[in-house]
């Protein structure tokens, strides 16, 4: 019989979770641990799960904690697509499963918005945000001419999750809510 992996996934961030309440710096080690084995195969992820949007990247939602306390979605990022700068509110753990996706970090700063470091995630790298260890960041497809497929865990329902989007010259924060491209939100 095979197992399967976004259960088992699920399954070993419900235990994070509940052993780690309070201690964040725990739970991204944990879950940054989980996150590595689940995106060491492609083989477990529903197609559609996989379908790219041709104007937009897209949310779906894999798994939401009934008590909000994580979730888990993949992002399908069409050819060439791009995040606004934005935050999390939470701690989040990235697993790249297709493809590639560039990240650029940001701090925000009294004159606007300071880029920092770029980080290129490929296929089985993982990294981490919260608002602990830098959480503002804008994603993109790393190429113009394929789908990239990553997976998302947070430490709450993101769908749910109020943040914010940043202008990037000014800084100026907007507020905003993201919703997910399934129904099953």
């Amino acid at each position: 019989m095979r197992s399967d992996p976004l259960a088992d996934f699920v399954q070993r961030l419900e235990g994070i979770v509940a052993r780690g309440a309070g201690d964040e710096g725990a739970v991204l080690g944990e879950v940054k641990e989980a996150m590595q084995s689940l995106v060491a195969s492609d083989d477990w992820l529903a197609e559609p799960f996989t379908r790219p949007d041709p104007q937009f990247y897209r949310q779906y939602l894999l798994h939401a904690d009934p008590d909000d306390r994580f979730c888990v979605v993949s992002f399908v990022w069409g050819p060439g697509q791009q995040t606004p700068i934005h935050d999390h509110c939470t701690w989040g753990v990235i697993g790249m499963l297709r493809g590639a996706e560039v990240t650029t970090a940001f701090d925000a700063t009294e004159s606007g918005m300071k880029q920092g470091e770029e980080l290129t995630l490929r296929p089985g790298d993982v990294a981490v945000v919260s608002p602990t260890v830098g959480d503002i960041h804008k994603v993109r497809n790393a190429y113009d001419d394929r789908v990239s497929i990553s997976i998302h865990a947070y430490g709450t329902n993101i769908g749910k999750q109020a943040r914010h989007v940043f202008d990037a010259t000014s800084g100026a924060r907007k507020d905003f809510v993201s919703s997910y491209s399934n129904a099953a939100a």
